[in-house]
C-alpha cells in the first residue's frame, strides 16, 4: 500500500460531493454549545439550523475546538487504507485545531508507527483552505506520494486569496480584534467591512456602504488579481443564499473559470462574523 489521505476540517466549507469525489475525510472543526447543548459541527447540525440559533440567542451560543481523539480517530480511519496523510489545517493563528492535530500526531506515532502524518498549516481559513486540500487530493487521487500532496498544497496556498464582507460587525468583538463599543458603533453607522487572511491572520481591508458596493468591490480585487487568466475560484456565503447564486452567476459569465463552486460558511466562523456573510475565494490555475 502507498497511498497518501487527506483530511481537512469543517472550517473549509467543501461542498459534500467535492470530499466524496476526492476522498477527502472532513473532521468536525469544533463543536457548537447552545443553551447547555453541544453539537459537533457538520455532523449534529445542519448549518441553517446552527444560524437560527446563533441568531435567535447570541449570548448562548458558543464554540470549542475538536479535540486531539476527534483527530486521533480520523487518523486511524484513514490508516486503514493509507500510509501516509496529510492534515490541510486552518490556519494556526486563527484557531486550536492545529495544534490539536499537532497533538494526536504524537499519540498516533505509538499507536500508528507504520503512518507518516502531516499536519500542515494552510495560513488561510474558509473556501481558500478547501482548495489547498482538494489541489493535495487531486494529487493523491492521481497516486503521487506524501511529498508530492504537500508540494501541490504549498503551490496551491502560495496563491489562493480570500475576501468577505460581513453584513454587520456587531459580532466582531469575540475575535478580540475590535473592542465591543467599536463594533457596536460600527453597527449602528452599518458599514460593511470587508476581510482578507494574509499571513494566517485576519485583516479589514476595506469598508462598503452597502452590500452591492461590497459586492462589486469583491470582484475587482479578483480581476485585478487574475485577470483574464482561467481561475479557479469558490463562493461563501452564511445564511444568504440568493445573493450567494446571484454572485456565482455573474462569476461564470465574468470570469474563465477551471471550476466555481458554492458552499456556506461554518457555524463556527459565523459564531465571530454573524449571518449574512458574502465571501470568495480563487486562485489562478497554472
Amino acid at each position: 500500500m502507498d497511498k497518501t489521505a487527506i483530511i481537512t476540517d469543517s472550517i473549509a466549507c467543501l461542498p459534500p460531493e467535492l470530499a466524496e469525489e476526492y476522498h477527502i475525510h472532513i473532521v468536525p472543526g469544533g463543536a457548537i454549545v447552545f443553551e447547555g447543548k453541544v453539537y459537533r459541527d457538520g455532523l449534529d447540525i445542519s448549518h441553517n439550523e446552527a444560524y437560527h440559533m446563533l441568531e435567535s440567542s447570541p449570548e448562548h451560543f458558543s464554540t470549542s475546538a475538536t479535540s486531539p481523539a476527534e483527530f486521533l480517530k480520523a487518523y486511524k480511519e484513514a490508516s486503514c487504507h493509507a500510509d501516509a496523510i496529510i492534515y490541510i489545517a486552518l490556519s494556526s493563528k486563527l484557531s486550536a485545531l492545529y495544534s490539536m492535530a499537532l497533538a494526536a500526531r504524537e499519540s498516533a506515532i505509538e499507536e500508528l508507527p507504520e503512518t507518516r502524518i502531516e499536519v500542515f498549516d494552510s495560513h488561510t481559513a474558509t473556501a481558500a483552505q478547501g482548495f489547498i486540500a482538494l489541489a493535495a487530493a487531486r494529487v493523491a487521487k492521481e497516486g503521487k506520494n506524501l511529498a508530492e500532496g504537500i508540494a501541490a498544497a504549498e503551490r496551491v496556498r502560495d496563491k489562493v486569496d480570500l475576501f468577505y464582507i460581513f453584513e454587520t460587525i456587531r459580532y466582531a468583538y469575540r475575535t478580540g480584534r475590535l473592542p465591543e463599543s467599536v463594533a457596536n458603533l460600527g453597527s449602528k453607522l452599518n458599514v460593511k467591512p470587508m476581510i482578507t487572511i494574509r499571513s494566517g491572520s485576519a485583516f479589514v481591508c476595506g469598508i462598503a456602504r452597502n452590500r452591492e458596493r461590497g459586492i462589486d468591490h469583491l470582484l475587482d480585487l479578483a480581476r485585478q488579481k487574475v485577470g483574464k487568466q482561467p481561475v479557479h475560484m469558490a463562493v461563501l456565503h452564511t445564511d444568504a443564499l440568493n445573493i450567494a447564486e446571484g454572485l456565482k452567476q455573474r462569476i461564470s459569465a465574468e470570469f474563465n473559470c477551471v471550476e466555481l463552486w458554492l458552499s456556506q460558511f461554518s457555524p463556527i466562523m459565523a459564531y465571530a462574523t454573524g449571518s449574512g456573510v458574502i465571501g470568495i475565494a480563487f486562485y489562478p490555475d497554472d
